[in-house]
């Protein structure tokens, strides 16, 4: 069973390819297996997706499978989801918020 679960959100499937000069060259299967050569293997599971209801979802499963932390890089639902940050609440799984880019040094409503 996982301890952790790592969660990349909408369009982060397309790294490697999506605007190299904001993101790298680094594709999403290389920051994962970058990460399981960190980890143990058996401690890491690892979810993109594109829709916030499956992140959700993925994230009140992952309660009941005794995941014990939450590795996100939300990516755009950052600024919008009210929804993914209730969710984070009624789960009490600690967790920690993650960006490729500096969001700081980024256009206005990112930060």
């Amino acid at each position: 069973m996982s301890d952790i679960l790592v969660i990349n959100g909408p369009n982060l499937n397309l790294l490697g390819t999506r605007e190299p000069d904001v993101y790298g060259t680094q594709s999403l299967s290389d920051i994962e297996n970058k990460l399981k050569k960190i980890a143990s293997p058996s401690q890491l599971e690892f979810l993109q997706s594109n829709a916030e209801h499956e992140i959700i979802d993925a994230i009140q499963v992952a309660k009941k499978n005794g995941i014990k932390f939450i590795i996100i890089n939300p990516g755009p639902l950052t600024h919008t989801s009210i929804a993914l940050r209730d969710t984070f609440l009624s789960t009490q799984i600690p967790f920690i918020e993650v960006h490729i880019s500096n969001i700081f040094k980024r256009e206005e409503f990112r930060k």
